[in-house]
């Protein structure tokens, strides 16, 4: 079961050269942030306070958010300028606004837009910055910073699978301590239990705890790489074989509604409206399999859905999805549901990026299929190998096809094992039905998909002890102390 990546967020609000609208002094400028996850519903989060006499406040009070990678959190920051002591601001002057995401705020870090007026007009002066900071949990460096202070018990336990685990004793220290032991010359420590103790004459102890190595090591969060420049590049493959059917049928899967939908179309803009926002090119790359293409007509499994292999970008997720209505007549759908080619051709990319040596980019695939897969091992390959580098494999499987080699990708019942027996360093694919979805809220999709991602980002980053490009200015992250 996906598990959502939440934290909380501090926002912190600045203006430069408001418009004035007072007579005889400067503009009393208040914000007031409003929120939206929904697609319809805007709903107040908090007001900064009131300054007075100023048209380049800096706001003290700041806003705090749990942000969620996986749902596109719209924000609205309004400015107005206060001139009575209502709460309704509609009898006050406004001054402009702001339209943005949380994930395009958090992955700027530092976001500067001019203010627009409501009829999206420019304000004709003023701009807004916002700053994103995470805000840690900081128990871990309390403690820490209190045992190089304090003696701090440490507990030994006989570990037993059904959690009946088994004192073997205690024993006090002190992380300076700790931190003074090396391999030749350890810090020692007699472990004792006291009821043992008490029970037995002649016990010493339960065992000595010898410690040669204590290291402090920086632990980065998912926001940590996000807001230290880490790119998050997206690129979908799209099914084109014949069983989805002829697309000018509207039993096909292909099938265009009136409406201007299809799953197809469903799928790509409930993930790419997500991740467009962390990547800051917005150019995708898109690709098709399974289908004859002009204008040998032979079947390809990685065919560009723009027709130029020099190219292959879209412009943002509208780009993407104007590259598959164009594409679409224009190729022969046939088959077999070849995989491999697509997750091959991604994994070369991210394994050129592996010669930086910091975290400065993540590849996402997302491949949506209405059927069952026909290179089952060198796709259990591919990912095998994809596992190794920094890449993210989500599968969309659309219609009502029996997707049971889909959830064995999915390695969420243990590690996918390729055919020689090899191992996945990390289990990076996510599978969902389309079907689990079809009445559920728009923005259910992107959350189920995309949950595990953020920390599948971290645990290859942490593997190899990478840093994020630009280490943020936030408060560091809770050290740990390993003791070996």
């Amino acid at each position: 079961m996906a598990t959502q990546c939440v934290t909380k967020v501090e926002l912190t609000v600045s203006c430069e050269n408001l418009l004035d609208k007072d007579i005889g002094s400067k503009s009393d400028p208040l914000c007031v942030l409003l929120m939206n996850t929904t697609g319809s519903q805007w709903y107040e989060v908090g007001r900064t306070e009131k300054v007075q006499n100023c048209l380049a406040p800096k706001f003290a009070k700041k806003f705090i958010i749990d942000y969620y990678f996986e749902i596109v959190q719209k924000l609205k920051f309004g400015i107005y300028d206060i001139d009575n002591k209502t709460v309704d601001l509609s009898d006050d002057d406004f001054l402009g606004e702001l339209e943005c995401t949380l994930g395009q705020v958090v992955s700027s870090r530092k976001h500067t837009r001019p203010l627009v007026l409501k009829n999206n007009r420019p304000a004709g002066r003023g701009t807004i910055t916002i700053i994103a900071e995470e805000i840690k949990d900081n128990r871990v460096v309390n403690f820490e910073a209190e045992a190089r202070k304090l003696d701090n018990k440490v507990e030994c336990y006989d570990y037993d699978n059904d959690g009946s685990h088994d004192l073997i004793g205690i024993f006090e220290t002190t992380m300076t301590r700790l931190q003074e032991a090396s391999r030749s010359s350890p810090a020692e420590f007699e472990c004792i239990n006291s009821k043992k103790q008490q029970k037995k004459k002649g016990y010493k102890n339960s065992g000595v705890v010898s410690v040669k190595l204590c290291q402090v090591v920086k632990e980065y969060t998912f926001l940590d790489y996000i807001m230290g420049g880490c790119q998050i590049n997206f690129t979908v493959g799209i099914d084109f074989t014949g069983s989805n059917g002829d697309p000018k049928s509207p039993q096909s899967l292909h099938y265009i509604s009136p409406q201007g939908v299809n799953e197809y179309l469903s799928a790509i803009w409930s993930v790419g409206m997500v991740i467009q926002d962390y990547d800051s090119d917005k150019m995708f790359p898109a690709f098709g399999f399974g289908a004859q293409i002009p204008p040998t007509w032979q079947v390809s499994h990685e065919f560009p859905l723009n027709f130029n292999p020099a190219n292959p970008f879209c412009a943002g997720i509208e780009g993407v999805v104007e590259a598959y209505r164009v594409c679409l007549p224009q190729v022969k759908l046939y088959g077999p549901t070849n995989f491999s080619p697509i997750i091959n051709h991604v994994a070369r990319f991210a394994m050129q990026a592996t010669q930086q040596k910091t975290a400065s980019q993540y590849f996402v695939l997302l491949i949506i299929t209405d059927g069952v897969i026909t290179d089952l091992d060198q796709t259990r390959s591919a990912i095998v190998n994809a596992s190794r580098l920094p890449m993210s494999i989500i599968i969309i499987g659309v219609g009502g096809a029996d997707f049971t080699a889909m959830e064995f990708l999915d390695g969420d019942d243990g590690r996918l094992r390729a055919p020689t027996g090899e191992t996945a360093a990390r289990d990076i694919v996510q599978f969902v039905p389309f079907r689990q979805f079809q009445n559920a809220p728009r923005e259910a999709l992107a959350q189920s998909v995309l949950a595990e991602l953020p920390g599948q980002v971290v645990s290859y980053f942490s593997i190899h002890k990478l840093k994020p490009p630009h280490d943020p200015e936030s408060q560091p992250s809770a050290p740990s102390a390993s003791a070996l």
